[in-house]
C-alpha cells in the first residue's frame, strides 16, 4: 500500500520543517509547496501557522491559498490546520484592536486569552468529544500549546437537521478555548501536534489514516 501524499502549504510561515518531519515520521509522503497542483492533488493538505493572524492571512492570500483551500473543502478533500492555521478558519481575528477577516468556515472570533499568564506556552490537557477521530486513543494525553489568542466562544447554527455539526475539542487557560475542530474534510488544532511527542504523532496518524476514505 502506497504512503498517503500530503502537501504542507509553503506560504512563508515558520516551523514548516518540523511539520514535514513529523508527517514523514508517521508514514506520509510529504511535499512542501504552494503550487496549485500540489495543493489540490494531494491526499491531504496541512496548513501550518505561526505568528499574527493578519500576517498569516496576508501570506495565504499572496500565494492564492485561500481559494485553493476552499476548493479542497468544497470537494471533500482533507485539510488540517495547525495553530494560526486553525484560527484563520474562523470569521475574524482581533489583535491590538485591529480586526482581520478570516476564511469564515466556522463562526467565531479569535481574541486574546483571558488569562493571567499569556502566552499560553506548554503542555495542557484537552476535552474531545467521544467519537473524535483525531483523538482516538489519546483522549487523556497532553498536547503542546504556544499562543496568546484563541476562540473562546462557539455558536454554530444547528437548526439545519441535514447538517452534522462540527466536533469541538476544548482546553482551558484562564477560561475555555477551542483546542481542535473536526468538520468533515476540514480539521484543525490550536496546539502543535508536531511538538507534542508521541500523542501528537498519534494524532497525525489518526488524521492520515482517514485520507482517501469517505
Amino acid at each position: 500500500m502506497s504512503a498517503p501524499k500530503v502537501t504542507v502549504l509553503d506560504y512563508g510561515s515558520g516551523n514548516v520543517r518540523s511539520v514535514v518531519r513529523a508527517l514523514e515520521h508517521v508514514g506520509a509522503e510529504v511535499t512542501l509547496s504552494a503550487k496549485s497542483q500540489d495543493v489540490l492533488n494531494a491526499d491531504g493538505l496541512v496548513v501550518p501557522g505561526v505568528g499574527a493572524f493578519a500576517a498569516v492571512m496576508k501570506g495565504l492570500k499572496d500565494v492564492d491559498a485561500l481559494r485553493l483551500i476552499g476548493r479542497r473543502v468544497a470537494g471533500g478533500r482533507p485539510v488540517l490546520g495547525i495553530c494560526v492555521g486553525l484560527q484563520i478558519l474562523f470569521d475574524e481575528g482581533v489583535e491590538h484592536g485591529v480586526r482581520t477577516a478570516g476564511m469564515g468556515e466556522w463562526p467565531g472570533k479569535v481574541e486574546r486569552l483571558q488569562a493571567e499568564v499569556v502566552p499560553h506556552m506548554g503542555w495542557n490537557t484537552v476535552s474531545p468529544p467521544e467519537d473524535s477521530v483525531l483523538f482516538n486513543g489519546i483522549e487523556d494525553e497532553r498536547f503542546y500549546f504556544v499562543h496568546s489568542y484563541g476562540v473562546q466562544h462557539w455558536d454554530f447554527d444547528v437548526s439545519q437537521p441535514m447538517m452534522k455539526p462540527p466536533q469541538v475539542t476544548w482546553s482551558d487557560h484562564g477560561g475555555r478555548f477551542i483546542a481542535a475542530v473536526e468538520n468533515g474534510p476540514l480539521s484543525a488544532t490550536q496546539f502543535h501536534p508536531e511538538k507534542s511527542g508521541d500523542a501528537g504523532a498519534q494524532l497525525l496518524r489518526n488524521w492520515i489514516g482517514r485520507l482517501g476514505k469517505p
